[in-house]
């Protein structure tokens, strides 16, 4: 039996030149700061969350009464009481609750790949937890990194390296394309310093202009959680 692949797609609009090579599972990954705000929100006991793309969705389900995170370009929408810090997801008033959200890149990469049956969260704070589960599933993988309005982004393509990465050590996956050998060596340069390596990276000074230095240092910190999010109809739950 051929071993799976394991391959990176840097954004949401190069998907579906992917597609037709019938991945089994996609891990959506957004680590400034999506990503890393889901994880952050199922490790501190929110019950669902329900990704949708754009700011009407977003606000038709507010005035149905759900609780609903929107972020544009880094900043809470107006109107809106939660952003997509990791942060704002650790108060003990959202454990059990159902969250919608809606960001400027990473809602938009988990609802591009709606089609695949097995979609999940990946993020550098679960880096270790993803890769145990993907190796334990031995199915095929497309990392698809969030960017920023489909344009190439280094955090995302580092952090799909780093899954990449430990998945071909295991053995019992393979790459063929490029784009996997690029995020892998990306990763692999800035594996010992995370921080140095993005300094000057167009998101990470974003958010500095922003006064979000807590969260870089939070999204960029890998292994805080062993949290798992998958999808299951129209929401994201924990494994």
């Amino acid at each position: 039996m051929s071993r799976p692949r394991v391959e990176v797609c840097f954004t949401p609009n190069l998907y579906p030149l992917h597609i037709e090579d019938e991945y089994e599972i996609v891990v959506a990954i957004d680590v400034l700061r999506a990503t890393s705000a889901i994880c952050a929100a199922f490790e501190h006991g929110v019950s669902k969350i329900i990704p949708v793309s754009t700011l009407d969705e977003a606000i038709e389900y507010r005035d149905n009464g759900y609780i609903v995170a929107a972020e544009r370009k880094g900043q809470i929408v107006s109107g809106f009481d939660l952003g997509n810090s990791p942060y704002s997801y650790m108060d003990p008033k959202y454990k059990g609750k159902t969250i919608v959200l809606t960001t400027t890149n990473g809602t938009r990469a988990i609802n591009t790949a709606k089609h695949v049956n097995d979609l999940i969260i990946g993020s550098l704070v679960n880096l270790d937890a993803v890769c145990k589960y993907l190796s334990d599933l031995n199915k095929s993988v497309l990392l698809l990194g969030s960017g920023w309005k489909n344009k190439f982004c280094l955090e995302d393509t580092i952090c799909a390296g780093a899954i990449a990465e430990n998945l071909l050590k295991t053995g019992n996956f393979h790459s063929e394309n490029d784009s996997s050998i690029a995020a892998k060596y990306l990763y692999l340069s800035a594996s010992e310093n995370y921080f140095g390596f993005l300094k000057a990276s167009s998101h990470r000074r974003r958010l500095r202009d922003l006064n979000l230095n807590e969260d870089i240092k939070y999204c960029l910190t890998p292994n805080q959680t062993n949290v798992v999010p998958i999808r299951e109809k129209n929401y994201l739950i924990k494994a």
